[in-house]
């Protein structure tokens, strides 16, 4: 059975230096690392891709949200595309090599990216959560219900606890994001661990593997 990944995605709550620091010190644990700093331009979201690669953390793990150019520019994994964002059918012919995902908040929006050639899709957010107050949680059921009428992998996204591992991969989901359960954690590498053994943990998917964190972060 396929791996079921794990993303992080950034705040905007950290400068530059301190999010260098955390994120290399988390990224063995991490399948993916999401640049979303709506507030710095372009030139600053390069700088940080190129700043995060000479820290350690591969291109392959970096996706630069919205931002198809640098993302291109970066030679990052992949683009995380907003609702504003160029749609993944325009965005293919510009750049057939990269990853490219797709936020979405319905079955349909996500049934929809499938059509336009998206490869996955963060969906969200299931749980409630501090970055998006007084808005409507989408819930298990509506996640389970995306899934179903999707053909690619559905990242879930938003207020995801270890804990809740199990109930989102059984609703049928590739993997989580998390945004504050690391980055404003007091110890990001801890929270880290409980995220990743509890997404690779048996019982919380398909066919995980139960390696131990400490472990992983030696051999990656």
């Amino acid at each position: 059975m396929a791996r079921k990944e794990l993303h992080l995605i950034s705040d905007g709550k950290r400068a530059v230096a301190p999010f260098i620091e955390m994120a290399a010190a988390v990224h063995p644990l991490l399948d993916y690392i999401h640049l979303r700093e709506k507030q710095w331009s372009a030139l600053e979201l390069l700088a940080a891709a190129e700043q995060l690669q000479h820290v350690g953390v591969p291109a392959s793990k970096l996706v630069i949200n919205d931002r198809l150019d640098v993302a291109l520019a970066a030679g990052a994994a992949g683009v995380q595309l907003a609702w504003h964002s160029l749609g993944p059918a325009a965005a293919r012919p510009l750049a057939p090599y990269l990853r490219l995902g797709r936020s979405v908040h319905s079955p349909a929006e996500a049934a929809e990216a499938a059509r336009q050639g998206a490869d996955y899709c963060l969906f969200g957010h299931v749980f409630p959560t501090g970055s998006k107050p007084g808005q409507r949680e989408r819930g298990l059921a509506e996640l389970a219900e995306a899934v179903g009428c999707c053909r690619i992998p559905l990242i879930a996204i938003g207020g995801i606890r270890p804990e809740h591992a199990g109930q989102i991969l059984a609703a049928g989901a590739a993997g989580i994001a998390v945004m504050s359960g690391i980055c404003s954690a007091a110890d990001p590498v801890a929270a880290a661990e409980a995220y990743y053994a509890a997404v690779q943990a048996p019982q919380a998917g398909e066919g995980g593997v139960q390696d131990e964190a400490a472990h992983q972060r030696t051999i990656r």
